[in-house]
């Protein structure tokens, strides 16, 4: 069954877009912004919010992240963990109509499909510490 425009899927879908566009960004050392620019076609519009979020908030969620990933450092993060931190942690900090138990497992669910074996409980356990910081508990 093909997913609804605004359903489930396609935040699903806009998601792992905007994980593929902000990759490239930090593998090729620029903005995300600057790589959606780029684009030969538009990019929907969740994903493009999500891409100019983190490049917007990149430094406040980069000190977030340092303060919440213990014995990490960002910059020696696996790059697709580093920017599902970002992409979680900006919908979580700046997208209250988003519920943060699906910020949350979807953020986890393709650090399991992209990362490491390891991933998938590292991203659970730093954005339930940010969660929580941030008052963003539950559903």
């Amino acid at each position: 069954m093909p997913d609804r425009p605004g359903g489930v899927g396609s935040r699903r879908e806009a998601r792992e877009r905007a994980l593929a566009l902000l990759y490239e960004a930090d593998t090729k050392a620029r903005t995300g912004v600057e790589v959606l620019a780029a684009q030969p076609i538009e990019v929907e519009a969740y994903a493009a919010d999500l891409v100019r979020g983190v490049s917007e908030h990149c430094a406040e969620l980069d000190a977030l992240l340092g303060r919440h990933a213990r014995g990490w450092v960002v910059a020696r993060m696996p790059v697709v963990d580093r920017n599902l931190l970002r992409m979680a942690s900006y919908e979580l900090l700046h997208r209250s109509d988003v519920p943060p138990n699906v910020v949350m497992n979807e953020a986890v669910e393709l650090a399991q499909q992209y990362s490491t074996d390891d991933s998938g409980r590292f991203v659970n356990g730093v954005l339930a510490v940010i969660a929580t910081e941030a008052g963003r508990t539950g559903g």
